[in-house]
């Protein structure tokens, strides 16, 4: 690299880190959210912000950026961090936990999604070709600030997370045959069938998927617990770095997502004992890398194509943002909850991704697509992700409204001052009948629960139940945390009860934590994240059913009990015992 290019890749380096440490911060303080301030200030220090008068004004050379694309490698790498330690959170149970979603909802919004934008395109007179390139480039969402936005409020572990996580993923799936048919559109097919390409590039993903999962399973562990005996914390950030972009390199060859392959070595890592100290270790760098990535998105938008084509612009993008959220709407709300769930992810997912330019792209080096139509459609894709913060936020209050429109709810009290009472997370049958037993003993109770309905019903009945996530910690320390004598986690979604126990367990690492398990893989996911005493359904259910077969072989009432009683408590201990 010569003189010229290093003064280049150093200038830019100071004008990234000035936009980071100064910009950023100062966008942050006007209350907006850094998503937005990396993207504003890529817009300025852009080449089509103040770069754009570096000719006129040489100095402004040194305060903006003038090479986008040489940053794109370095933002990429933002985006696999991302993805790497959302996989982390999770764990193959999980996922599975969540088909429905990625296979349901994800299948349905990205079908209709392509239909719908795609025959507005064909009867706007585009031919067959460009119109599905088009319906295909902007069907897609964006991982990147969708998912940033999700943890960034501390809804990853929520519903609205899965439900969003769940729809991209399966967007990260459609990557290869969307390119393909790029190809196809173009008439670069030859003799091989579409479909014959498609099950080809789909063999080649599945088995690099088996690949990543059998090597992180059989071998993954044994070389992390090698180099932590060798030399430490460098040696696992070398092996985390190498584990993250291998995954990445292999699905990319496949013709899969960069993003999907960080995403299994995440989830592949997060079974080992290394997941926590990884997690600290990779979060400034995510950080810093999305920021850049966000930026970069900022430096894209084309202004004066913006501006010169202003009517079209806002009338393409109010059509993608209403048919789209009404599209998401319908597919979650089938698929994955109610109306308030249904609408606050729909927002979320509205607006289009980063991918849209990989596509427009690619169809415009085909000549699928005009240079006219290729602009028109970026400006509309980048200009619909700056929204997606102001489009999280319409979702959000929305969906808010629907819940007090619903059945009335009570305001939630204060109880930040209260000691020695128990809190109920979930108050369905089984917090109820909990909440019974211990109302006969003169014991304060505050419950949380996340369906207004339930909610109604129970303050109606003069409990003392409020509509909050368990798993959020303003939400426990107002139902008092901090002076609770036991926690008690009652709710049948187990991602959801295992947010909830952590969440207590950080708040309060001394107070006693009792938890409903659906099985006993759960009962042991639910001992590491922190309850002290987990109550499987399974074993209950199968002691009941013992007694009843007692009784007809003529056992008495009393012996029954006193046999129940005998195994309940092994299978608690060896419950206890196993977590």
């Amino acid at each position: 690299m010569g003189h010229e290019g290093q003064d280049i890749l150093i200038t830019d380096a100071l004008v990234f880190l000035f936009a980071a440490g100064v910009l950023v911060p100062l966008f942050r303080m006007a209350r907006l959210p850094i998503v937005v301030g990396f993207i504003l200030a890529g817009i300025l220090l852009g080449p089509n912000g103040l770069g754009h008068f570096d000719e006129r004004w040489p100095a402004l050379e040194f305060i903006t950026i003038s090479d986008p694309h040489a940053a794109e490698p370095f933002a990429e790498l933002g985006i696999l961090f991302l993805l790497f330690l959302l996989g982390l959170e999770l764990s193959f149970g999980k996922l599975w936990a969540l088909r429905r979603v990625v296979f349901g909802a994800g299948g349905l919004q990205a079908a209709l999604s392509a239909l719908a934008i795609g025959g507005v395109a064909y009867m706007l007179g585009l031919d067959a070709p460009a119109a599905a390139v088009i319906g295909l480039a902007l069907a897609l969402s964006s991982t990147a600030i969708v998912m940033q936005l999700v943890i960034e409020s501390r809804r990853a572990a929520m519903p609205v997370g899965r439900a969003a996580l769940g729809v991209l993923l399966l967007q990260d799936l459609l990557v290869a045959p969307i390119l393909i048919f790029v190809g196809f559109a173009a008439n670069d097919g030859g003799d091989v069938s579409l479909l014959a390409r498609i099950l080809e590039a789909l063999v080649q993903g599945t088995l690099a998927v088996v690949i990543i999962v059998l090597i992180g399973r059989y071998a993954l562990r044994r070389v992390f617990r090698l180099a932590a005996h060798a030399g430490g914390r460098d040696f696992l950030m070398a092996l985390t770095l190498l584990a993250v972009v291998g995954s990445a390199a292999m699905t990319a060859s496949a013709g899969l997502s960069l993003a999907l392959g960080a995403f299994l070595a995440g989830l592949l890592l997060g079974e080992t004992e290394f997941k926590h100290q990884t997690e600290v270790d990779l979060e400034p760098f995510k950080g810093l890398l999305l920021g850049l990535f966000f930026m970069t998105v900022g430096m894209g938008l084309d202004l004066a194509a913006i501006t010169s084509l202003w009517p079209q612009v806002l009338g393409g993008l109010a059509a993608l943002l209403v048919a789209k959220a009404v599209i998401a709407f319908v597919a979650v709300r089938l698929f994955a909850g109610g109306n308030s769930l249904a609408t606050e992810t729909s927002f979320l997912l509205a607006p289009a991704g980063e991918f849209a330019f990989v596509v427009v792209s690619a169809a415009l080096a085909a000549g699928v697509v005009t240079s006219a139509t290729a602009t028109l459609v970026a400006a509309i894709a980048g200009l619909s992700m700056l929204l997606i913060p102001v489009m999280d936020l319409a979702g959000r209050l929305l969906a808010r409204r629907l819940v007090l429109s619903g059945p009335e709810v009570p305001e939630m009290g204060d109880y930040s001052a209260l000691e020695g009472h128990v809190i109920i997370a979930g108050f369905g049958r089984v917090g109820q009948a909990i909440g019974h037993i211990l109302k006969t003993e003169d014991t304060d109770i505050v419950g949380l629960e996340r369906d207004a309905v339930r909610v109604s019903r129970a303050h109606e009945a003069g409990w003392r139940v409020y509509l909050g996530d368990a798993a959020r910690d303003d939400i426990l320390l107002r139902a008092g945390a901090r002076g609770a004598a036991l926690f008690v986690v009652t709710v049948d979604d187990p991602e959801a009860a295992e947010s909830m126990v952590r969440a207590f367990r950080t708040l309060r690492g001394d107070a006693l934590i009792l938890a409903r398990a659906r099985d006993e893989q759960h009962a042991l996911q639910l001992g590491k994240a922190g309850a002290d005493y987990v109550i499987p359904d399974a074993i209950e259910a199968g002691l009941q059913m013992a007694a009843r077969a007692l009784e007809s072989f003529g056992y008495e009432g009393e012996t029954v009990r006193d046999l129940l009683a005998a195994h309940r408590e092994g299978e608690y201990r060896r419950a206890s015992a196993d977590n």
